[in-house]
């Protein structure tokens, strides 16, 4: 089976699972909105394969789950002793956001049961990453334990759950390293999707430590059960790479099993047990299936929002709570993934910031992205709104839904292009429902049981139909090259490093070549050598460095005519077409 194909060991066995491409997805960039729908369902649907006792453990293996137990019960003797105990959840990009998510949402059930919030997120590059990329922090092990300290001042026992979903960034493995060397203190967990074994293993600027030799050593903690590793392989992403996917999803997943087993230990008097753990992360498979029992209408949204980008519009996620914190993430993922501009897809919440709690509180005067709020929305994006541009609100029933109604008609007015999406329990429908369905284009409305209280799986069902959607319609603008996004940014040394390996893939030149096409396109003469971090520096003012890069290799033309055509034909493989045709 092709779905299966990746767990060869045969099958690009030099990289690691989460930057291996999914054999699934292999014509991504020429597929209709609903195929592409239907291969990011079947790309989803590898989260929660059954283990077949194969060289990889998956989310739902006993091994896996087991672990999850153990990090509950630690999370339970903090939860029952706040007063010196912390947990932190700390990542970069998309990582770092869903630990803020967690962190928030499980902060709010401790404030309405009148307990002291213990949760605290560090993210590389402050809270600015929240809604921006910030690549370089990424690479900066110093600035990770930094922020660790900050957060963790005057605390005597913490769990630290450090999230790099291909076990690579620096960042979170100077935390980790930090955590192992004072065990009076610290418990540290890892929550990855490699094996073990493909870890980086490059070195660290400033540091004695790979991330490789931090996970051998945190390994030995584990087995005395003083560390803990939660590593399952998902499966390559559908682009691959773009870990904001299936990486995102499972993370999401597994903190929410592991936290919620523990407040309900510690205020539900229900022991955490292997039954009750296992039950609860297959509740993300049932949410898994009633989502894409919607393909129709996720691929309505995915062919809308292409449209709007194709025709130089903007999409814009506008949402109420979690769900809108959703659409911020998705959106802010799209620039360091794409290389969009952070006009093109947009995410804006109900209440700006008063609704996030975020740690460094308004960001609203660093610059137009910052711009999160509905006020800001119809201040500055509705004047210039027109039919190019899609907007979807965001919303479920536990919304002000006359609020939600309001707003439509005031978009309605500057666009034909509303679309909804709404979590809702069956049977509760209402005329102010009534009333946004009939000014939306298209409504993908998704209904729950009855008295679920599960609303992290109706997140999770907006998480995917949000990748689905940003990620389908920068395939329609032509941002994908089969299924390898290749308009990534060149910010920091993860990234150069899939870069070059991006290039020696796509044209089967030596790494040396490569490495030299990508280096002309970004410092615009040939020759040059030095630091990762002075190229990186020198890519960040720079525009479409891989797609430029492949272009030369694959037709052999000059960096000049490389531009001249990607301006004519931005979709890579028309332009390499293009060019070969009329040579």
């Amino acid at each position: 089976m092709a779905g299966s194909q990746w767990e060869s060991p045969d099958f690009e066995p030099s990289l690691p699972v989460s930057e291996k491409s999914n054999p699934l997805t292999r014509d991504l960039d020429r597929a209709s909105p609903g195929r592409i729908v239907q291969m990011l369902q079947a790309c989803d649907a590898q989260m929660f394969q059954e283990d077949s006792g194969g060289i990889y453990q998956r989310l739902l293996s006993e091994g896996v789950v087991k672990t999850v137990m153990e990090v509950a019960k630690r999370v339970e003797i903090i939860l029952k002793g706040p007063e010196e105990g912390a947990i932190v959840l700390s990542g970069c990009g998309t990582s770092g956001r869903l630990a803020f998510l967690a962190a928030s949402a499980f902060n709010r059930e401790l404030r309405r049961l009148d307990r002291q919030p213990v949760y605290s997120y560090v993210i590389a590059g402050g809270d600015r990453a929240l809604f921006t990329s910030q690549e370089a922090p990424e690479d900066d092990a110093g600035l990770g334990v930094a922020g660790l300290e900050k957060v963790c001042e005057g605390k005597k026992q913490v769990l630290f759950i450090g999230i790099s979903c291909g076990l690579s960034a620096p960042f979170v493995a100077g935390q980790l390293d930090f955590c192992l060397r004072r065990p009076e203190v610290y418990t540290p967990v890892l929550i990855g999707f490699n094996p073990a074994t493909q870890a980086r293993s490059d070195p660290i600027p400033g540091c004695s430590f790979t991330f490789l030799s931090v996970v051998r050593r945190l390994q030995e903690r584990a087995e005395t059960r003083d560390a803990f590793l939660l590593n399952p392989a998902v499966g390559p992403e559908a682009v691959s790479g773009s870990s904001r996917m299936k990486g995102g999803s499972a993370t999401k997943i597994l903190l929410e099993a592991v936290l919620s087993a523990a407040h309900a230990a510690a205020f539900s008097h229900q022991p955490v047990t292997f039954e009750g753990v296992l039950q609860h992360m297959r509740t993300y498979e049932e949410a898994f299936q009633r989502t894409y029992t919607h393909s129709e209408e996720i691929a309505a949204l995915v062919e809308a929002a292409g449209h709007s980008l194709r025709c130089g519009g903007t999409v814009c996620y506008l949402g109420w709570g979690s769900q809108a914190l959703l659409g911020l993430i998705d959106a802010s993922e799209c620039n360091p993934t794409f290389g969009a501009d952070y006009k093109d897809i947009r995410g804006f919440i109900n209440g700006g910031y008063s609704s996030l709690n975020n740690n460094e509180g308004p960001l609203s005067d660093l610059g137009p992205e910052f711009l999160i709020s509905h006020e800001d929305f119809l201040r500055l994006v509705l004047p210039g709104l027109t039919d190019r541009d899609t907007v979807v609100l965001l919303y479920s029933d536990a919304d002000n839904l006359s609020q939600v109604v309001a707003t439509a008609r005031r978009v309605r007015e500057k666009t034909r292009g509303v679309h909804a999406v709404w979590h809702h329990a069956e049977g509760n429908e209402s005329e102010e429902q009534d009333a946004v369905h009939q000014l939306c284009l298209s409504t993908l409305s998704i209904a729950w049981p009855p008295h679920s209280s599960l609303h992290m799986q109706w997140e999770l069902s907006t998480k995917l139909v949000l990748n689905a959607v940003s990620t389908g319609a920068h395939v329609l603008k032509g941002k994908v090259f089969r299924n390898y996004m290749v308009d990534v940014q060149v910010t920091n040394s993860k990234l150069y490093g899939r870069a070059a390996r991006l290039l020696q893939i796509l044209s089967g030149f030596p790494e040396s070549r490569c490495e030299d096409a990508l280096l002309k396109v970004i410092h615009r003469v040939d020759g040059v050598s030095g630091d990762i971090a002075v190229h990186t520096a020198a890519a960040r003012s720079r525009e479409k460095v891989v797609p430029l890069a492949l272009l030369c290799l694959l037709t052999g033309c000059s960096l000049e005519e490389a531009e001249s055509c990607l301006r004519r034909q931005p979709i890579v493989r028309e332009a390499v077409e293009a060019f070969i045709q009329n040579k």
